[in-house]
C-alpha cells in the first residue's frame, strides 16, 4: 500500500471484477474506499475459487484495503443510509463507483439533488443498456477466432476487458476529481465493458486492418503477429517462449542458437530482410525450423543460462502452481508481495499495487475486510449516528456488523 491518495473517500457498490478492481486499485494507493454489500453478502461473495472452508478467495482478493459495511438496501431506511454516505459532505468525498444500474435510488440526478458536485462513475455492459460479461464481449470482438485453427472459437480464460475496465474506472475517477478541484463541478461518468473492448481493438489496429486492408486478422497459433516469436521444446520436455521483436532481441536469438549462416541463407532464398519485423513474420515457419534443433538438443537449464547470457527476451512455460511454488518473482523477494493474514482464510501471499511511487514507501498490505467489519465505524464517523441510533438499526436488521462465520 502507498498513501499517494490518502484523504480521498470513495464509496463503492459493485459486483464481478471491473468495478471491485477499480476500488481495490484506489484503496491500495491510499484512498479510503468504503464498499457496501447486502447483509449476508452480494452475488459474488461466495464465488469460486473458494477455500476448503468455503471462503471466497475471489471476493477477498478483489477487496483488499477497503472498508466494508453491510446494509439491507431492499429496505427504504437502508437505502437512505447509503444515499447519505455517497453524498456525505467533504472536499475529498462525494465520489461514487458502481456497476449497479444508475436508476431509482441510485440514479445520478436523484443523488445529485443531495450533493451537486457528486462524481458518479457507472460501468454498464454495453451502450444499449444490455448485460455483458467479459466472455460475451470477447466473443463479440472476434478474438476467440484468433486462437487455434480459426474455425472453432476458443475462449481465453483471462478477463482482459474487466481488468482494463477497472483501470479505466480508476483513471476516470481521478480525472473527474481533478476537474472538480479546478472548476467545482461534479459529473456523471459512464463507461461500458463493450466499449472498453471495442476501443482497445481499434487502438491496436485490428479494426483498421479489417477496414483498410479488407482483411480480418488470421489465427497465428503460437507465433506473434507481425514479428517473430514462438515456443520451443527443450530436450527434457520443458518449454520456453522466445521473442525477437526488437533488432537487439532478434540478433540475440540468432547468436545464441548459432544459426547466423542458416538465417542469412534463408533471407537470400526468400528475398527478405530479417531486419524488418514483417519479413520475420512472413518467414516464421522456416525460421522456427532453423531454431528448433538447438532447443531440442539442450536441457532447459542450459537453454535458460544461454538465453540469459545473450540478453535474449524469453520466458519459461510454467503452470500457476509452479509459479507460486518455484518462481522467486512470485514471493516476498519481490517488493510487490507480502505474506498477509487474511481473516477467515489464513496466511497467504498478497500483491500490492504494481505502481511504485518514488516519494512514497510501501507500507503493509491491508487484507480484505470481513463483511460488515466497519459498519458501526462508518455510521458513526461519517454519518454522525449515535450508539443508540446504530443499535436501533441493528435491531431492525437494517445493518449488520462482522460475522466471522460468513
Amino acid at each position: 500500500m502507498q498513501d499517494i491518495l490518502k484523504g480521498i473517500r470513495i464509496v463503492e457498490g459493485s459486483a464481478f471484477i471491473a468495478a471491485p478492481s477499480a476500488g481495490m486499485t484506489l484503496a491500495q494507493l491510499g484512498a479510503d474506499v468504503i464498499r457496501f454489500d447486502m447483509i449476508g453478502g452480494g452475488i459474488d461473495y461466495h464465488r469460486w475459487p473458494v477455500s476448503a472452508k468455503g471462503k471466497s478467495l475471489y471476493w477477498h482478493s478483489l477487496n483488499k484495503g477497503k472498508r466494508s459495511i453491510a446494509v439491507d438496501f431492499r429496505h427504504a431506511e437502508g437505502r437512505e443510509l447509503l444515499v447519505q454516505l455517497i453524498t456525505a459532505p467533504g472536499e475529498d468525498a462525494g465520489l461514487f463507483v458502481t456497476n449497479f444500474p444508475a436508476r431509482g435510488w441510485l440514479g445520478y440526478e436523484m443523488l445529485r439533488a443531495h450533493r451537486e458536485d457528486l462524481i458518479f462513475i457507472n460501468l454498464a455492459g454495453d451502450r444499449h443498456g444490455g448485460n455483458a460479461l467479459d466472455y460475451t464481449v470477447n466473443s463479440k470482438v472476434g478474438l476467440p477466432y484468433l486462437i487455434g485453427d480459426g474455425e472453432e472459437p476458443k475462449n481465453n480464460p483471462f478477463p482482459a476487458w474487466d481488468v482494463i475496465a477497472g483501470q479505466q474506472i480508476a483513471l476516470g475517477l481521478l480525472a473527474a476529481e481533478r476537474h472538480r478541484r479546478r472548476t467545482g463541478s461534479g459529473q456523471f461518468v459512464s463507461i461500458t465493458l463493450a466499449d472498453v473492448a471495442l476501443a482497445t481493438m481499434g487502438h491496436l489496429g485490428y479494426i483498421a486492418e479489417a477496414q483498410i486492408n479488407e482483411m480480418a486478422r488470421q489465427p497465428v497459433g503460437n507465433h506473434i503477429f507481425g514479428t517473430f516469436g514462438h515456443d520451443f521444446l527443450c530436450q527434457d520436455g520443458k518449454r520456453v517462449m522466445v521473442v525477437g521483436v526488437s533488432t537487439k532481441q532478434w540478433q540475440a536469438l540468432v547468436n545464441v542458437t548459432e544459426t547466423e549462416a542458416a538465417v542469412a541463407a534463408l533471407e537470400e532464398q526468400l528475398g527478405l530482410s530479417f531486419v524488418q519485423e514483417g519479413d520475420r513474420f512472413e518467414a516464421r515457419e522456416s525460421l522456427r525450423g532453423i531454431f528448433e534443433p538447438w532447443f531440442l538438443s539442450k536441457r532447459f537449464s542450459t537453454v535458460a543460462e544461454a538465453l540469459n547470457s545473450a540478453d535474449a527476451c524469453w520466458g519459461p512455460y510454467q503452470n500457476i502452481a509452479e509459479l507460486v511454488a518455484d518462481d522467486i518473482d512470485c514471493s516476498e523477494d519481490n517488493p510487490l508481495f507480502q505474506s498477509v493474514n487474511q481473516p477467515g482464510i489464513g496466511e497467504c501471499l498478497m500483491p500490492g499495487q504494481a505502481l511504485s511511487f518514488g516519494a512514497f514507501i510501501r507500507e503493509a498490505i491491508t487484507p480484505a475486510p470481513l463483511l460488515g467489519q466497519h459498519t458501526d465505524e462508518v455510521l458513526s464517523e461519517i454519518l454522525g449516528l449515535s450508539d443508540m441510533q446504530i443499535g436501533r438499526l441493528h435491531d431492525k436488521k437494517i445493518v449488520e456488523g462482522p460475522d466471522e462465520r460468513n
